[in-house]
């Protein structure tokens, strides 16, 4: 039900482009095979009964549908060698726009980007669409234990323990993105924070009343709320 709210609340917020780009959950009790909506679906049809089961060679093992041959190819690697249960691929619009710049990196110039100091890796160097399982071998070879990579000319990868844990940076990274491209274009010095800062940012608070998963537990259940209004039938 989580990985269908995702790709319907990525029409919502305008992540998504159609059927094409992929998330991935592995399957519960399994690490070697993987949910996906099946290719020619478009995201603001998603239903939990649409999910396909698929492993590292492409074969469907549940479900009716194929797995597009890029998702198999970046997905079932990054799952297999970074050992993460949730992976999302999007070309994002803001986040793209970064990634299409020659100097795309990132800068913890506000709080919500501070968060993301240190978590993401940056892919140089685009390679052509992925078509082996080697391309996602090299993505997560180059992840490691980062969080988020930038495709340079491409887009995005975004990963997490849980579905909204994932999603969620997904959201939080596109609006950064998009926060520094607003900034960039004025023209004038972006006022970054002290690497101090941002550890204290991205550091513990005794006086937090919500953990942090707590916090992405809230936000991804108010989120099917709003899905719940405005595009109802994920859980189907």
């Amino acid at each position: 039900m989580h990985l269908a709210a995702a790709h319907r609340l990525a029409v919502l917020h305008e992540l998504e482009e159609g059927i094409d780009n992929h998330f991935t959950v592995t399957v519960p009790g399994r690490d070697d095979c993987y949910l996906i909506l099946p290719f020619g679906l478009h995201w603001s049809e998603a239903r939990a009964s649409d999910m396909i089961v698929f492993d590292e060679s492409g074969s469907t093992l549940e479900g009716e549908g194929v797995v597009e041959l890029s998702a198999q190819c970046i997905h079932a690697p990054i799952h297999r060698i970074c050992g993460v249960r949730v992976v999302l691929h999007t070309h994002q619009p803001w986040a793209l726009a970064l990634n299409m710049l020659k100097d795309n990196r990132l800068l913890p110039a506000n709080q919500t980007a501070a968060f993301f100091h240190g978590h993401i890796a940056y892919d140089d160097n685009y390679t052509g669409t992925a078509d082996s399982l080697e391309e996602g071998e090299r993505l997560a070879r180059l992840m490691g234990d980062k969080q988020m990579v930038f495709m340079k000319n491409h887009g995005v990868i975004v990963t997490g323990n849980t579905i909204a844990q994932a999603y969620k940076r997904l959201y939080k990274l596109e609006r950064v993105c998009r926060t520094q491209v607003l900034a960039m274009s004025t023209g004038r010095p972006l006022a970054v924070l002290s690497d101090d800062i941002v550890a204290q940012v991205q550091g513990p608070s005794d006086n937090d009343r919500h953990p942090r998963a707590e916090r992405e537990r809230l936000y991804f259940e108010a989120m099917m709320r709003v899905l719940d209004r405005e595009l109802p039938g994920y859980a189907d």
